[in-house]
């Protein structure tokens, strides 16, 4: 049977509600403004006068997506009317289930062109998923074209926080694939998601209980999205590298010797690897991530990736003598 997008988005509202979202009525940026303020108010339990909120969104306004990513990251040192400087949290990145999730669908935005947006996941306030939605039949390409347009004329147009946007989702109710936020990638480098045994989730409804659970997209959110440092752009992980990033981080807890990740040629094991290590290297019980690679172009490639993704994110050792002294380092 042939569904309606208005059809789609309704019943998408009604599962998201069920596992847990808060319905929230936004049809514009002020309504948007609104929200946040008290949602990170109730975030981080406190209050914010008009001018301290307007200090924050003054934080908030600055950047491209890159920059806003590391922003929503990072905590803010907000300069209070009587002079304290306590830090803002806008996302907590590390007990991602201690977030507050929302829902809301039809927020129009003028830009360029004015937009009305089908659905949109809101964490402590901020836009972080769009689902763009198409009746069934139609190739979700369209809704990732739209997207590109939405890009384009209206997601930079007043504060900017539909800039926030970490992931996206397009999807006809059969079809449904995600992909990270940036603008300099095609329709090839959308992806469909699948369970722990590579089985692919396509289907909207199957999706949503599983990739969208609040739990599951503060997670992708919070440590499966990689910030590119050297291309300034976002990139999440694939399922299959984030079913193996988690066994292995799983290994490593549990004091579990050994285990192996078998992967194919262009499969992305660097960007797999350097995930690992960056959440392993976080661990309190971890002092150093050690790679040993079995080719020596595989070891320039590997220190190169690792610090395009972050700088002087790794190091290599030339010889015995120095390998013993970086070992030696605290």
């Amino acid at each position: 049977m042939t569904q309606t997008e208005v059809q789609l988005e309704e019943k998408l509202i009604r599962q998201l509600e069920d596992q847990g979202y808060a319905l929230a009525h936004i049809p514009d940026e002020d309504a948007l403004l609104k929200n946040l303020k008290l949602q990170l108010e109730a975030h981080n339990e406190t209050r914010f006068s008009n001018g301290e909120f307007a200090r924050i969104r003054d934080h908030l306004d600055q950047g491209n997506v890159f920059d806003r990513a590391k922003r929503l990251r990072d905590r803010y040192n907000l300069k209070r009317d009587d002079d304290t400087e306590p830090s803002v949290e806008f996302i907590n990145k590390y007990d991602w289930c201690r977030n507050r999730f929302q829902v809301t669908h039809q927020t129009t935005q003028y830009g360029h062109r004015q937009n009305r947006y089908d659905v949109t996941i809101l964490i402590n306030g901020l836009p972080l998923v769009h689902i763009e939605l198409k009746r069934s039949g139609v190739e979700i390409a369209e809704a990732f074209n739209q997207i590109n347009r939405y890009q384009r004329d209206s997601f930079s147009s007043g504060s900017g926080l539909f800039q926030y946007v970490q992931i996206f989702v397009i999807s006809n109710s059969v079809n449904t694939k995600y992909y990270a936020n940036q603008r300099k990638q095609s329709f090839m480098q959308t992806f469909y998601w699948s369970d722990e045994k590579n089985n692919r989730i396509s289907n909207l409804k199957d999706f949503t209980a599983s990739f969208l659970s609040k739990c599951h997209i503060a997670k992708m959110i919070c440590r499966h999205i990689v910030l590119h440092e050297t291309n300034k752009i976002l990139m999440v992980l694939r399922p299959y590298q984030v079913s193996a990033v988690e066994a292995i981080i799983d290994r490593v807890n549990t004091k579990i010797l050994g285990g192996y990740i078998w992967h194919t040629t262009g499969s992305g094991k660097t960007l797999t690897s350097f995930k690992a290590a960056q959440l392993i290297d976080a661990m309190p019980d971890v002092d150093k991530v050690l790679f040993v690679v079995d080719r020596v172009d595989l070891d320039y490639q590997t220190m190169r990736e690792f610090n395009a993704y972050q700088p002087d994110s790794v190091d290599g050792s030339t010889d015995t003598k120095d390998l013993v002294e970086h070992f030696s380092n605290p």
